[in-house]
């Protein structure tokens, strides 16, 4: 019997290495799934949930006309579709939800299932992003890690670590169960562009370039606050490369190269796949100077931020970010929870990692710090939900910044540092857990409040089953769910008007006048303290008073806790 290889045990150690860190990547994805599918119908369905998805969607099944944003489709085989659902945010969703509400119907669970299919897709793509920067740029912070393959590289610790943290993280939980609302497709599609891009830095792979420009470019259409992590990733990268040129031509020419060689075609390439998934939005700002429209909120955006007040921007931003990693910004499920430590330990994980592996750490706080600049400025608001995309790239670098705890040979190996991982990682994740359930509970309670209340379902039924198909909204917010929740049987006049969201436009009398002169008409409002855009109403009392009409309130809908949301008047004679 012939001896056993002596390589054996290496090669067992190595197997068994790696189906552990499967096994740890499946038990991460079966946590999130288990939190993001329990209750699913609740909270309520959110405007932007209907507005951006489900809708159009609803209308492309049912062969209904497609009430396109701004009036703008494109006929493919005689059929008009979409090409955007806001002027800064891509139909994609539209799209990928059409299977899905296909084979199960247009539902609220089926519509989320969609966005947590998303946020299962980015868990998987941010490993992905995150092994493949500990491949190109820090394998000497992991010990026993067999070298990765040319193309393939296995999964790293701090991949593993990024998404365990993630997938009880209370703000990922809950912004994926409602990802049309916080648009998380940037989410998948940003970290694609990332892995691919990083595979090229490592191993000059050309298709690899082409399909992290195609990546950025579907990112940015998705939805445009996807450029506050490509551009910033872009830029470093092409630093990088240009670093590496130059020392790579001060080197010996028998030296291997230090970095990818770039040649025209594949320059080409890359910009023709960057601009593909761009040219439906170039095509709509085309058709309706969209653009120079945001290019004026550059200034001044739509909610009146100062895009120019940097420094009060910066303190709203930064208190955000952290509120992102705490998780206690999510009031409308029906209480403030949060892991208070969070930030505590993500400044930790990070100085830690500086002080055991600069080099590795460095480049990740860079695009952090890039990508946080760019937040101060918005077309629209200063929304915590923005973070949806950023927070999850600060989990990567405390899993990066945590994985230099175990091993790092800039530094010398401190026996106590990995327990200290371990506990803080334990730490961060039962915390994010108790908070992720705790919301659960509350949700399970208050059916969610304001705009995100399940009183939503309840006018929608009214107004479908008392042959009421179309109400006139003087308020934002009734429009797109209660058409999907009516199965399109319902659909409500919008005539408050856009312009702005603190008065009334000049033309509001003038849109509202004819409706007055019907008595069967019935009007939506938001109850006073829930108004969205200010001064309809009392402009709604005024018009009808001085036509000599009586306002009548025919019902309301309240949140579970007896708040009045929802009010349904008619102006008779």
């Amino acid at each position: 019997m012939g001896q056993l290889s002596p390589t054996l045990p290496g090669k067992l150690n190595r197997i068994i290495h790696q189906h552990g860190r499967k096994l740890w990547l499946i038990g991460a994805l079966v946590l999130y799934l288990a939190l993001t599918t329990y209750q699913l119908g609740l909270p309520g369905l959110h405007y932007d949930e209907a507005r951006e998805a489900g809708v159009n969607a609803m209308e492309i099944l049912t062969g209904a006309p497609v009430t396109a944003f701004r009036g703008v489709t494109v006929n493919i085989w005689g059929h008009p579709l979409p090409l955007m659902v806001q002027d800064y945010i891509g139909a994609l969703n539209v799209y990928l939800a059409l299977p899905l509400l296909a084979l199960t119907g247009a539902g609220v669970p089926n519509l989320r299932m969609l966005a947590i299919l998303t946020g299962l897709a980015a868990l998987l793509l941010l490993e992905r992003a995150v092994s493949e920067y500990q491949a190109g740029f820090g394998r000497q912070s992991e010990a026993n890690e067999p070298p990765p393959a040319k193309f393939s590289t296995p999964l790293s610790l701090a991949g593993l670590l990024t998404i365990t943290l993630l997938a009880a993280s209370p703000s990922f939980i809950f912004w994926s169960r409602q990802g049309i609302f916080v648009t998380n497709l940037t989410q998948p599609l940003s970290f694609w562009c990332l892995w691919q891009g990083l595979q090229w830095l490592r191993t000059g792979r050309t298709r690899a370039l082409i399909s992290s420009a195609f990546a950025g470019g579907l990112a940015i259409y998705a939805k445009l606050l996807a450029l506050w992590v490509i551009g910033p990733f872009a830029l470093l990268a092409a630093g990088w490369w240009f670093w590496q040129q130059i020392q790579q031509r001060s080197a010996t020419s028998t030296r291997r190269p230090l970095s990818p060689q770039l040649s025209l075609p594949t320059l080409l390439g890359m910009l023709g796949a960057f601009i593909l998934p761009l040219l439906p939005l170039l095509l709509f700002y085309l058709r309706t100077g969209a653009a120079s429209d945001m290019l004026h909120k550059l200034d001044q955006s739509y909610y009146g931020v100062d895009n120019f007040d940097l420094l009060p921007n910066l303190f709203v931003r930064w208190g955000q970010l952290l509120q992102s990693l705490r998780g206690d910004h999510l009031w409308y499920l029906g209480g403030l929870y949060g892991n208070e430590s969070a930030p505590w330990l993500a400044g930790l994980a990070l100085l830690v990692g500086l002080w055991r592996h600069w080099r590795l750490i460095t480049p990740i706080l860079l695009l952090l710090l890039l990508s946080f600049g760019c937040s101060l400025f918005t077309i629209s608001s200063l929304f915590v939900t923005h973070y949806a995309l950023l927070q999850p790239l600060g989990v990567a670098g405390v899993g990066v910044g945590l994985s230099t705890w175990w091993v790092s040979k800039q530094k010398p190996q401190r026996p106590l540092l990995p327990v200290l991982a371990v506990c803080a990682t334990l730490l961060w994740l039962s915390l994010d857990l108790t908070a992720s359930l705790r919301y659960h509970a509350a949700l399970r309670q208050s059916g969610g409040l304001a705009d995100h209340s399940d009183a939503t379902y309840h006018l929608a039924y009214y107004l479908r089953y008392h042959g009421e198909g179309a109400p006139i909204a003087l308020d934002w917010g009734f429009d797109a769910p209660v058409r999907y929740l009516s199965q399109g049987t319902v659909t409500p006049i919008e005539i408050f008007g856009y312009t702005s969201p603190r008065q009334p436009d000049a033309a509001f009398a003038q849109r509202l006048q004819p409706f007055l002169a019907n008595p069967n008409n019935v009007y939506l409002l938001h109850a006073p303290n829930q108004t969205t855009f200010a001064g309809r109403r009392e402009l709604f009392v005024q018009m009808a008073q001085a036509a000599g009409l009586r306002l009548v309130p025919e019902t309301e809908f309240s949140q579970r806790n007896g708040q009045v949301l929802f009010e349904l008047w008619r102006a008779v004679p």
